[in-house]
């Protein structure tokens, strides 16, 4: 049963190709993804997604719910906010 996880765009450095701005959320509730999502940024952060969609904690984290992710577009990168919504397991 994994956790309900929201993706959310904290800080855009110079033009995002793909158009995200800041507040922009992606939502993975174990079934379904909903928002709009460029795929280079997806695929970078989607490892950390299902890890901590599945109870993964990394020790670094000052909060073990809540961390960050910058796409790989070196020159123009998108900082995104990883969020596992704790009591939010999705019953299977």
């Amino acid at each position: 049963m994994p956790y309900k996880i929201v993706v959310r765009v904290k800080e855009v450095k110079g033009r995002c190709a793909f158009g995200h701005q800041v507040g922009d959320e992606i939502v993975f509730d174990g079934e379904t993804v909903q928002g709009r999502v460029c795929l280079s940024a997806l695929y970078s952060f989607l490892p950390k997604v299902f890890a901590m969609a599945y109870g993964a904690h990394f020790p670094w984290l000052r909060d073990p719910n809540v961390a960050t992710h910058a796409c790989p577009d070196a020159y123009n990168p998108v900082v995104f906010e990883v969020v596992r919504l704790e009591g939010a397991q999705e019953s299977a």
